[in-house]
């Protein structure tokens, strides 16, 4: 099962078209700037995975998390029942726990990706900016291509990456639906629904 999660949330990462027409503030530009920063560790540092895996994991972790709204992700997935039900104390750990089990699985399987190629498609004329966007690429596995779609929102820290859908499977809601089965697993006890959590998004199609 692990290695289905794996094939999924590679997607995040390998990404390696630039465009210097768009400053850093557009969410296409900041998709793309942090591709590059991640696949120039794919390529110049992989030796890293097996000679000293932390500072790997480290390197992929600290140019990832900033991307990602995890405590608003973290909400959506536990979804406004239990969002609710949940002490302050609760709400914050499942932030740390879900954020811990991506970044994990994201450092350890990135090494095993260095030959695909995402295409981000950037927009052909100047477009207003809002404060929701949604940025679309195309994977290229060498032997099929596949959609993928970021929705990104803006706050005060910038664009913030709170959902993907790759190749038609909505992250983001499979999470919901993980979570929620879950909870009901464990009588609704939101606590042991902590506990036992394990994030899985299947392979999405991927193949």
């Amino acid at each position: 099962m692990l290695q289905l999660l794996k094939n999924n949330f590679f997607l995040f990462f390998i990404l390696i078209s630039s465009f210097e027409t768009y400053s850093e503030e557009d969410p296409y530009s900041f998709i793309d700037k942090n591709a590059q920063e991640m696949v120039e560790i794919l390529i110049n540092e992989s030796y890293l995975f097996e000679s000293d895996r932390s500072l790997y994991e480290q390197k992929i972790k600290d140019i990832f998390e900033p991307m990602i709204d995890f405590r608003r992700v973290a909400a959506s997935v536990m979804g406004k029942k239990y969002y609710l039900m949940a002490t302050k104390d609760e709400r914050s750990q499942f932030v740390e726990i879900f954020k811990d089990s991506l970044l994990d699985t994201y450092a350890e399987t990135l090494a095993q990706w260095g030959d695909s190629t995402i295409t981000t498609k950037f927009p052909l004329e100047e477009h207003e900016l809002v404060k929701n966007v949604e940025v679309k690429q195309i994977l290229d596995t060498g032997t099929s291509t596949y959609p993928i779609s970021y929705k990104l929102r803006k706050n005060k820290d910038g664009w913030k990456i709170i959902n993907i859908i790759i190749n038609g499977v909505n992250l983001g809601l499979t999470f919901r639906n993980q979570f929620q089965a879950l909870a009901l697993t464990h009588d609704e006890n939101i606590s042991l629904t902590l506990e036992n959590w394990v994030s899985d998004a299947g392979t999405a199609g991927i193949t």
